[in-house]
């Protein structure tokens, strides 16, 4: 599975062909990229204009619901990180051993892989 952080929309706004093609890839295996409602609220802007790119990639990805359970789950993860970023903490708590996970951020969700005990490539785009 291909799980999307905001940085990978905005890479795609941006034209970023590698963000593009894995998730051309992903679809050509009859597979959706996920996020969560937290990401899209952090890029979306109207989907207009520069944002096309932004609406084509929300319209081809499962949105997940940032719903009570997934929200205790990633306060949980935050409280043994020590961290503070929600939204990050919330895609790490959808990820499953052997999804990739596209950041413009690595270093953050790095920690929080590897609290969260799942065996993931985090790949900076």
């Amino acid at each position: 599975m291909l799980i999307l952080d905001a940085g990978a929309f905005v890479a795609a706004e941006r034209g970023n062909r590698e963000v593009l093609a894995r998730v051309k890839r992903e679809r050509r295996l009859g597979l959706a990229p996920l996020t969560n409602g937290a990401v899209v609220a952090q890029v979306w802007r109207g989907g207009h204009g520069t944002q096309v790119p932004v609406a084509q990639l929300v319209a081809s990805t499962d949105i997940a619901p940032v719903d009570g359970r997934l929200g205790k789950r990633a306060g949980m993860l935050l409280a043994r990180t020590s961290t503070a970023d929600a939204i990050d903490a919330s895609l790490v708590c959808l990820a499953r051993d052997g999804d990739d996970i596209l950041t413009s951020d690595p270093s953050d969700l790095l920690d929080l892989v590897r609290t969260a005990g799942v065996h993931v490539e985090v790949i900076p785009v």
